[in-house]
């Protein structure tokens, strides 16, 4: 990712990185939430949620630091969801 971007440029990235959280943790959950007997919809809207509300808070915090978030911040913030290498 290029080092200079704009507050317009970064509040994409945030959201379009936003939704691919909140993808891979719904869909995550699709077999256990059947298994405990939530249905599918709530199943996903609840891992959803609570990925998207992990990196925002992350987020939250960086910019309460210095009232700025920059690229390493973002990077940082997403990474808590990254999947871990064996």
């Amino acid at each position: 990712m290029p080092n200079g971007l704009t507050k317009l440029q970064k509040i994409k990235v945030i959201i379009a990185r936003m939704v691919a959280v909140f993808v891979a943790n719904g869909l995550a959950v699709i077999g256990a939430g059947s298994l405990i007997g939530v249905d599918i919809i709530s199943s996903i809207l609840l891992a959803g949620s609570l990925g998207v509300i992990k990196v925002a808070e992350s987020l939250a915090r960086a910019y309460i630091d210095d009232g700025k978030i920059t690229l390493e911040e973002i990077n940082d913030s997403f990474a808590i969801m990254e999947k871990k290498k064996k």
